[in-house]
């Protein structure tokens, strides 16, 4: 699609919006409104499994609703008076206590927790679940290892309901990774009646069928149709949640998206234009909520170890080529914070995300290619996910024509949002958009997973750099023992290589948009950009 096509189409798509959409209500119109919750999207969960394998992220949002964690984030006031989780601050959700001593923590669990079947809960759950999370591998191992739980032996049952987590080391991150996703406590012995000796943590059986003790449970699921899950009267992590049932459907169309929304047929959306988002924010018919994601980045990376990629001097070429305003103004219609055009004599700041001094320099970027010899260009692919295609592809065109500017002819390549992380995962995508929020919001926390060499998944531009991987272990060590100064000096020093060796190109830290009915109350920002039911009242 060039780019006037796309902008023609842009423009009848948001004329279109106000056309009759398909009526998808009607399963709910049996249920009191005030107690149900519609919610529509682009794309839907691909394993209702944190710890399966390349589980995306709609994924994530099943997770958080169905299970518990040992414990979670108390709750701040954010921009704009929204709810927003303190990244510093915890309470129990399985556990009733929390005692940290210096080299491990104790946690009592709450004696009436029941998971959804009626079992009791018990510390002996806890520690399967958490050796499972340190031993499936893929994303679950790696998130884990970022707080230094790597051992199934740290994690010890002291009695029924008590359970000890040993330190390896003095790790800052250590408690906060507990309250992410991926520690989820799963109901050990229904899910082991469910394993095989080839799939010994019963993987398949929980990509198809919740197993927690969380607020909510799936009741049916049709991948990429519909979600619909249903309260669990029993949930003890928190008080009861007001909504009884989620219908969760899949709309494709931005278009009908938003036409549900605005005849009242729908409670909540994303994922829609951030046109349609800019405009319904001026209507002031449906409330939209609009944050920047925390320790989040939309970026252009690079697979550094294929050429041509593998030089410097073309991947600088790429950061002076990309049309960053445009993009601004043309997709997120402002809705993101912009990560180029720092000021040259600014100093780098103790502080993630901020901006490149990279701006849009088509001269310098084709002297650059002729300096790595490619003065004539070169044929690449561009890749995206699907399943973000609303933000995604107009992104992608307007890339491939700026690029197309220094010779750099891309072909666009659209990847299904149900393989996604698998295809970035292969790291053999030269030239790819996507983006990543850190779940811990610190500095260290998002480059050991984006920078790190080795075998960091997130890492998909394949770089390696000894000197990237100390600045990163230095923060983290000076964190945990409390040395700011040296904390301040790795984490400039980091940042500083980031941009100097360029293996990705920052883009925008985007917002998280929302878009919810009026009589909509409770929605809370979250690390995991995904939607708590829990906290949500339909008036």
């Amino acid at each position: 699609m060039k780019r006037r096509d796309f902008l023609k189409s842009a423009t009848a798509l948001a004329a279109g919006a106000m056309v009759p959409a398909p009526a998808i209500w009607s399963a709910a119109k049996a249920d009191a409104r005030s107690e149900s919750l519609l919610v529509v999207s682009e794309s839907g969960p691909n394993n209702l499994d944190i710890h399966g394998i390349g589980t995306n992220v709609p994924g994530y949002e099943v997770s958080w609703n169905c299970y518990d964690r040992l414990i979670t984030h108390e709750m701040k006031e954010g921009p704009g008076g929204v709810p927003y989780y303190d990244k510093d601050k915890f309470r129990g959700e399985l556990a009733e206590d929390m005692v940290v001593g210096d080299m491990s923590a104790t946690f009592k669990l709450k004696k009436n927790a029941t998971f959804q079947d009626g079992t009791p809960v018990t510390a002996k759950d806890v520690k399967w679940s958490l050796d499972r999370s340190v031993s499936v591998g893929g994303f679950p191992t790696f998130q884990m290892s970022a707080g230094s739980l790597t051992k199934p032996e740290q994690f010890v049952v002291v009695d029924d309901h008590t359970v000890r987590v040993d330190f390896l080391r003095k790790d800052k991150l250590t408690i906060p990774d507990l309250a992410v996703i991926v520690p989820c406590v799963v109901n050990s012995e229904l899910v082991k009646k469910n394993a095989t000796e080839k799939d010994p943590w019963g993987l398949e059986y929980t990509k198809q069928n919740t197993a927690g003790s969380g607020a909510y449970r799936v009741v049916k699921w049709t991948a990429g149709t519909e979600v619909i899950m249903e309260r669990n009267d029993k949930w003890v992590g928190g008080p009861l949640p007001k909504i009884k049932r989620v219908i969760w459907r899949m709309v494709p169309q931005a278009g009908n998206r938003r036409a549900l929304l605005e005849r009242g047929d729908a409670d909540i959306s994303y994922e829609l234009p951030n046109q349609d988002f800019a405009e319904m924010k001026r209507d002031g018919k449906i409330n939209v909520v609009s944050l920047p994601i925390s320790n989040g980045i939309q970026y252009l990376g690079m697979n550094v170890t294929q050429p041509p990629f593998n030089n410097p001097k073309v991947r600088e070429a790429v950061a002076y080529a990309v049309p960053y305003q445009k993009i601004i103004d043309a997709v997120m219609f402002g809705l993101a914070n912009p990560m180029f055009g720092a000021a040259a004599d600014k100093a780098t700041e103790v502080k993630w995300p901020q901006p490149t001094k990279y701006n849009t320099d088509i001269a310098k970027a084709k002297a650059l290619m002729a300096e790595a010899g490619y003065a004539g260009g070169f044929d690449t692919t561009l890749s995206f996910d699907l399943g973000f295609a609303g933000v995604n592809e107009p992104m992608c065109i307007l890339i491939q024509e700026s690029l197309a500017q220094i010779g750099i002819r891309c072909t666009i390549n659209k990847i299904p949002g149900a393989n996604w992380r698998t295809e970035l995962n292969k790291k053999v995508l030269p030239l790819y958009v996507n983006i990543f929020s850190g779940w811990l919001d610190y500095p260290e926390y998002f480059f050991y997973w984006c920078y790190r060499s080795g075998n960091s998944i997130f890492n998909t531009m394949n770089y390696n750099s000894p000197d990237m991987d100390k600045l990163i272990e230095g923060a983290r060590v000076a964190a945990a023992a409390g040395d700011m100064p040296t904390y301040d000096t790795d984490v400039k020093g980091f940042v500083d290589l980031a941009f100097k060796d360029i293996p990705r190109v920052p883009l925008y830290q985007p917002y998280l948009n929302v878009a919810m009915q009026k009589n909509i109350s409770g929605f809370a920002y979250w690390f995991h950009r995904r939607l708590d039911y829990r906290t949500m009242v339909k008036g």
